[in-house]
């Protein structure tokens, strides 16, 4: 396709700490968008889209190179691409532009009109669900709860944990519930009355719920929480939302003992995707 004239319009939404390009044509139509979430600390998360018939014209390198800008002009170490699906054009495109794969997530799906998994229940903890937002009981300790994400595989990937407390939480809650969608969380408490781990799954209009993450602090590993936690929340999705067919989850290739918990509850392989990164030369601290 022959090169268009591209003109991009840059919005900020400092509340949610964002950058976003509007691509569009000489009559004004549009053409694509890009998204760019800083970050306190590591690489900016990057999504580019655009409508499948204007690719090939230029308008992704466009906007790619507009976020790649604004990320050095801030001194990030790079960008990450969300996941793409492997053997997909954008995975070409982001090769095409010299990004390196830095991370592979497989994609598994649990049949719900099949045999549910069995619920074996950990001796000294019990389970708590909720929807939406975090029970006030249970705010701090599910904020204190997240960093059981923090050690997840993610490979090269240049990313940072992020700092959770409750006004992130409920941030994240009600973006859920803006898109009409329902954040229904299941939760682990030790003796001590602290969240121990979590599950999260998120269920919308389309017939497939999705999960979010799945956590267990370093000092409860190995004792079958998360097995328990996911078992208990896949019976009550299937109970609270009946019209569902199934429910996916992605995980990263280097997570054993996530893949090998999702493969004891029946999750099937379906596909693989990838994430890619720019790195950048990050500016010196003060600069």
């Amino acid at each position: 396709m022959t090169a268009v004239s591209v003109r991009l319009i840059l919005l900020h939404d400092p509340a949610a700490n964002r950058l976003a390009w509007l691509a569009s044509g000489p009559d004004g139509r549009p053409l694509g968008t890009a998204f760019l979430r800083v970050p306190t600390g590591g690489v900016a998360d990057l999504e580019i889209r655009v409508h499948p018939a204007e690719r090939r014209a230029g308008v992704g390198t466009r906007l790619l190179d507009a976020a790649v800008a604004a990320a050095e002009e801030r001194g990030l170490p790079g960008v990450l691409t969300e996941a793409v699906p492997e053997g997909s054009d954008a995975e070409a495109f982001y090769l095409r532009h010299g990004l390196r794969r830095v991370l592979s997530l497989s994609y598994t799906r649990l049949d719900l009109a099949g045999t549910l998994p069995d619920v074996t229940e950990t001796p000294g903890y019990r389970l708590a669900h909720w929807e939406g937002v975090v029970p006030p009981e249970l705010a701090e300790t599910f904020a204190r709860s997240r960093r059981a994400m923090d050690d997840m595989p993610m490979d090269d990937a240049g990313y940072v944990p992020q700092p959770w407390d409750v006004a992130r939480l409920h941030a994240v809650a009600e973006a859920v519930a803006r898109r009409g969608e329902t954040l229904r969380t299941t939760a682990a408490i030790g003796p001590d009355g602290e969240i121990a781990g979590f599950t999260e799954v998120v269920v919308g209009e389309s017939a497939e719920g999705q999960h979010y993450g799945t956590g267990v602090l370093p000092e409860h590993r190995g004792r079958g929480l998360a097995r328990w936690m996911k078992a208990a929340q896949i019976r009550a999705v299937r109970e609270r939302f009946p019209r569902l067919t199934g429910l996916l989850a992605d995980t990263a290739d280097s997570n054993a003992a996530m893949r090998r918990v999702n493969a004891s509850l029946g999750y099937v392989h379906t596909h693989r995707s990838r994430l890619y990164q720019k790195d950048l030369p990050c500016a010196p601290s003060g600069s």
